[in-house]
């Protein structure tokens, strides 16, 4: 097996499209539509998302998305690691990616929407050990009891 490796890329490179993909159909299942906020691999291009994956070799093992919402401030997207490699560090690794990516391009704060069901525990407790707390809702965002809205300043 080779090292992790979390590089830019694209949502037209045809393995992320397909994680992508593979993300956009589990959240679609797993909150009604009107609470579910996942991007489709075709916005993502048009909003000039800074992605990035990470990569065993060529396999890719996960993706996440940052998104400029206003001056200063960016989000989070189609943060997903394939289930297959659930527990490797994958998501740590692309969290900090887009951290440091958030940093380079002036962001002084980094929000982010995710499920509030059980599913999404794990994402919760990811971000949280990153310096993510709960905030009101931001953006466009209304208040949803699906939703947790976090947020946390670089």
């Amino acid at each position: 097996m080779d090292a992790l490796s979390v590089t830019p890329d694209t949502p037209a490179t045809p393995d992320v499209q397909a994680l992508l993909a593979r993300h956009f159909e589990l959240m679609r299942s797993q909150s009604p539509a009107e609470s579910c906020h996942v991007m489709e691999p075709e916005t993502l291009l048009e909003t000039a998302a800074t992605l990035y994956a990470a990569r065993d070799g060529d396999t890719v093992l996960g993706v996440g998305a940052l998104t400029a919402i206003a001056s200063g401030h960016g989000e989070l997207k189609s943060m997903h690691t394939a289930a297959e490699a659930r527990g490797r560090g994958v998501a740590r690794a692309i969290l900090a990616a887009l951290l440091d990516a958030a940093r380079a391009q002036g962001m002084e704060r980094v929000s982010l929407e995710t499920g509030s069901a059980e599913v999404f525990a794990p994402a919760r407790a990811l971000y949280a050990a990153h310096g993510f707390e709960e905030c009101p809702p931001f953006g466009d965002y209304v208040l949803d009891p699906l939703s947790v809205f976090m947020t946390r300043m670089l």
